[in-house]
């Protein structure tokens, strides 16, 4: 991390917005969150808690990535969005919802529809990626774009009272193709994304409660601040899985995979 990214003066604001959190990661912390960039892939369920912990936290860049519009169905979750912003972009209702929170970062906005052509360019510098989606395809593009380029990619999935999380890291551990292996069913339409969303087709009902991806999204904000301020320990080589009608958490070992198409001996990827 170089030049900082926000507007934050670490040294002026640190009495005041940052100083509940300064007794864990001190001032040089707080700066390596302000000189921090972070993308994030969906506005929904999970982008909406990712999104707003990092804000407050001072992330110094956030850009917002969502193909959608608001639609009343998302408000039991969705708390990045209001009743007013029904119709409306969510990467910009995001976005500005965002930039009333916290004025000394910046918060960009990108409303289009992410591919193997454009991931570059839509990414740009930003040095960390994250998994908000419903949508497996866009989720593996992003997977395979992060390991190639070599940032972190924090992934995230939730439905009805479940949910999981993994964090992959370019230089240590398996990487996200190694727990999710590539099947020729993976790259079907799933019903449940934006694409499909706004097709002809009779829309399906996606169950979710909001609670789910509001602890869900919480984890990966939290591993997200520990990765750039260094504090605690990252989480290498694990999936955590939340049942919530249950109240309990299993964790399952990832194990590095030689024959990975992505970061295996046989990969074709240069540079992964």
């Amino acid at each position: 991390m170089t030049q900082p990214t926000s507007k934050c003066d670490c040294s002026k604001s640190a009495a005041g917005r940052y100083e509940r959190q300064l007794p864990l990661f001190g001032i040089e912390g707080q700066q390596k969150l302000a000189e921090a960039s972070v993308f994030i892939a969906g506005t929904g369920g999970l982008g909406s808690p990712v999104a707003t912990y990092l804000a407050a936290a001072g992330v110094g860049k956030i850009v917002l990535l969502d193909c959608d519009s608001v639609d009343v169905t998302n408000l039991n979750r969705q708390f990045l969005h209001r009743e007013s912003d029904v119709g409306r972009k969510k990467a910009e209702s995001g976005s500005e919802k965002l930039k009333e929170m916290n004025s000394e970062i910046l918060v960009e906005s990108v409303c289009g529809l992410l591919n193997e052509e454009n991931v570059k360019e839509i990414i740009g510098d930003c040095q960390i990626i994250v998994d908000a989606l419903d949508n497996d395809k866009t989720r593996r593009i992003l997977a395979a774009f992060a390991k190639q380029t070599k940032r972190p990619y924090f992934h995230a999935a939730v439905s009805g009272f479940q949910g999981q999380f993994a964090a992959f890291y370019p230089e240590i551990g398996p990487c996200y193709f190694c727990a999710f292996p590539e099947d020729e069913d993976d790259f079907e339409e799933n019903e449940n994304t934006s694409e499909t969303r706004n097709s002809e087709k009779k829309k399906p009902v996606f169950p979710i409660v909001g609670a789910t991806a509001g602890i869900i999204g919480s984890m990966e904000a939290n591993e997200i601040i520990k990765y750039i301020t260094g504090a605690g320990k990252i989480q290498v080589g694990k999936l955590f899985i939340w049942d919530g009608l249950s109240c309990i958490f299993d964790v399952i070992d990832i194990e590095s995979d030689e024959n990975c198409s992505v970061c295996g001996k046989n990969n074709k990827n240069d540079g992964c």
